[in-house]
């Protein structure tokens, strides 16, 4: 009896169970959390205020600026998994530890493509060219659009300085215009006072690598002094594609770009460095 008394006296229970007790994180942490979560939810609405701009406010001639109303979905997600840490504590570590080293790599290598081109915002090209290459963009009706009217007006003010120069217009026609970018380009030019006989038409490409691999046509790669007037968020990819395509004395002259669009511009040619460096074509 006395035995018995001593192990129940003695009896420890236990119980597996599947309930989890969190205790709340106070201090910097949970205020890091927080000011983390505030600020992504900030940065949601506002990309998804430019994307709404864009579409209402601002020309355009793709639908890539609908990626910001992605951003801001993205942005929102983030936001509410960093305030609910219920929610991300169920996520497992290594998952976690993966997703965030992959995010700081993406935005190491966004920022380095991003400095890249950035340095050739302000690319201004020496007098005295063989061959000024304008590329093409988004003819609208009856009149270029805003950016390609930038790359024309450069394109006027070096060739009124360097009357010996000759000209290439190249762009295609797309599935939004009405008429070959080249040909409205000519018009303009030579409404603007350049000379029809200095004026060479590309209309045949479709993007920037076929801009220059067709214009090429008109140009020795090897011995003409070339440069191709873009805008300047474009600058760095240009001039890096007609460098692995041969042209040796090449640069590039950068038009101006409407600063509203500069943000969409630039995280645009980011995806477009990186596709072009995928494929060979820098």
């Amino acid at each position: 009896m006395k035995n018995r008394k001593k192990n129940k006296n003695n009896l420890i229970l236990f119980e597996k169970s599947r309930r989890i007790i969190r205790l709340d994180r106070r201090g910097k942490e949970s205020g890091g959390r927080r000011l983390a979560a505030a600020v992504a939810g900030v940065l949601a609405v506002v990309s998804v205020g430019y994307c709404v701009c864009i579409r209402l406010f601002m020309g355009y001639g793709t639908r890539f600026f609908l990626i910001w109303g992605l951003i801001g979905l993205v942005l929102g997600g983030s936001a509410f998994l960093l305030w609910r840490r219920d929610v991300t504590d169920r996520i497992p570590r290594w998952f976690r530890y993966a997703f965030w080293g992959c995010m700081a790599a993406g935005f190491l290598l966004f920022a380095v493509i991003e400095g890249l081109i950035l340095g050739q915002f302000g690319a201004r090209a020496q007098d005295g060219a063989d061959h000024v290459i304008v590329l093409g963009a988004w003819w609208k009706n009856d009149r270029p659009s805003y950016i390609l009217q930038q790359r024309l007006d450069a394109a006027v003010e070096y060739l009124r300085r360097n009357p010996d120069t000759l000209v290439i217009v190249s762009g295609g026609q797309g599935s939004n215009e009405t008429m070959p970018e080249a040909e409205g380009m000519a018009m303009y030019l030579e409404a603007a006072g350049i000379e029809a006989d200095r004026i060479r038409l590309e209309s045949r490409s479709g993007d920037t690598n076929e801009n220059l691999k067709f214009s090429a046509a008109f140009v020795d790669k090897e011995e003409d002094r070339v440069v191709i007037v873009t805008n300047n968020f474009h600058v760095f990819r240009a001039v890096g594609i007609a460098r692995k395509q041969g042209y040796v004395r090449v640069e590039g002259l950068a038009a101006p770009s409407y600063p509203a669009m500069v943000p969409n511009n630039l995280l645009r040619e980011f995806f477009g460095v990186l596709k072009d460096v995928l494929v060979g074509n820098m």
